[in-house]
């Protein structure tokens, strides 16, 4: 386990700005008046920027501490992918924490407002904005997100022995 201490600890850096994030989100209102608000920016610019963030450092420290300053793509790809994975072992805890503390209301007036705005029923927006449907969501796209990022973040801090 001690090999995988600073996948863990980047995890759990991303999941405490994730959560810091959700209270900002309520505190602009994105989480009542202003709902499709979150889902452009959220979705679109902080999430990838926090992935970017946590990937780039979490690698950069596993290069330097770990591999002695030396890292293969392969080996920040692999180290990038644990970190994701155990973001998304994290991911259920804290889409209840948003659901259930954070925003209770948000996913009945995000249903309501996409039933209002897209013409759809109320049963079938309920279908898209629920708990479950927001875990399963969270985590293929925090496993995607973070893999390609590894890879992407991986491409430019690899390098190759140093030669005497």
């Amino acid at each position: 386990m001690k090999n995988f201490s600073i996948e863990f600890k980047w995890a759990m850096v991303f999941t405490v700005f994730s959560l810091i994030w959700m209270y900002v989100e309520r505190s602009l209102g994105w989480h009542s008046n202003s709902i499709f608000n979150h889902q452009i920016f959220t979705n679109l610019l902080i999430i990838p920027l926090l992935f970017i963030f946590t990937i780039t450092f979490g690698l950069r420290e596993k290069k330097r501490m770990y591999y002695d300053g030396i890292i293969s793509w392969e080996q920040a790809l692999v180290s990038g992918g644990i970190i994701s994975v155990i973001i998304c072992v994290f991911t259920p805890a804290l889409q209840y924490i948003f659901s259930e503390v954070i925003s209770p209301e948000y996913f009945e007036k995000a249903a309501i407002q996409l039933s209002e705005r897209g013409g759809t029923s109320i049963e079938k927006a309920k279908d898209v904005y629920n708990l479950k449907a927001s875990i399963i969501d969270a985590v293929v796209f925090n496993l995607a997100m973070g893999i390609v990022t590894s890879a992407i973040v991986g491409a430019f801090i690899k390098n190759s022995a140093k030669k005497n």
